[in-house]
């Protein structure tokens, strides 16, 4: 898939390594400069692929995913707001279903950053009545930075619901989680004594005394993928398992041995805006090579 993005003609070149091109009609901001590849989706600012040079991508994307307005993409980063879950309809908040604006843009010998804005509208405020202004912005070079500001007034459940790009599901350790965690699959709060979560079929946790700092151990593509958390509550960990995956339209039926989500979550302590004082999470991902 990230091949397919990159392959896209140019619409309109907006600087030497940032330009928008269309999928199906479909806008996204590409990203081709020497240190790293991108895209995000002017549809909820959605980041859909990071890759630094001569690396693998570090981010999942299903190769079934519709690229369609109105239509949740399965993979990359989602910004999963102002609620968490299908506590509201849509599921996981109208952020990542409706278009952004791309409002400011600069690239450096490392990379790039760029910025995009969404403010609340007659069609937001039908599903939820608070004015709002969000800021996303996303650092692209040797790791990967995404920053959620929120301006306004109200509390807000939210996640930077991240899936990472792995070798085989059946090979992966995620450190770092606390002990407690809710089970969303069995319905239930429980303690681990384990020190790593290793996934053995369908995985769908809260962990709500999470540590600031996860590494994910990938022993299939021989590296290891850090995640800094800022300004979470929670860390989310997902995986839908062979059964789910196989009757889930946008997602192959393999697909879930490729790709593990970590998420950096407010839920149980929601983010609180004011009007003087905005609030912020925020996600800082770095791949790196294990030495063999």
């Amino acid at each position: 898939m990230n091949d397919k993005i990159f392959a896209l003609p140019v619409a309109e070149q907006i600087s030497p390594s940032i330009s928008q091109r269309n999928i199906d009609g479909f806008p996204l901001i590409v990203v081709s400069h020497p240190k790293v590849r991108g895209a995000i989706s002017l549809q909820g600012a959605h980041l859909i692929a990071w890759q630094p040079c001569d690396e693998e991508p570090g981010l999942w994307l299903s190769r079934k995913t519709a690229f369609k307005a109105g239509t949740a993409i399965r993979g990359g980063i989602p910004i999963c707001w102002p609620w968490f879950g299908p506590t509201g309809a849509p599921k996981h908040g109208f952020a990542r279903t409706l278009p952004w604006e791309f409002s400011a843009h600069n690239e450096h010998e490392n990379g790039v950053i760029l910025t995009f804005m969404l403010k609340g509208n007659e069609y937001s405020r039908k599903l939820w009545p608070y004015d709002f202004t969000l800021i996303a912005r996303f650092k692209l070079c040797e790791t990967c930075e995404v920053e959620l500001e929120a301006y306004g007034d109200y509390q807000a459940t939210c996640a930077l619901h991240t899936y990472l790009n792995v070798g085989n599901i059946n090979q992966i350790s995620v450190s770092g989680l606390g002990k407690h965690f809710i089970d969303t699959v069995a319905d239930k709060e429980q303690y681990t004594t384990g020190e790593d979560l290793i996934f053995t079929g369908r995985t769908d946790r809260i962990y709500t005394e999470p540590e600031d700092f996860n590494l994910i151990r990938d022993n299939s593509l021989k590296r290891t993928i850090e995640i800094h958390h800022y300004h979470h509550s929670d860390v989310v960990c997902w995986n839908p398992g062979a059964e789910l995956s196989n009757n889930m339209k946008d997602m192959c039926d393999e697909g879930y041995k490729n790709m593990i989500c970590v998420e950096t979550a407010r839920i149980n302590k929601p983010l609180i805006a004011k009007d003087d004082s905005p609030a912020h999470i925020s996600v800082v991902i770095r791949c790196r090579k294990d030495h063999q």
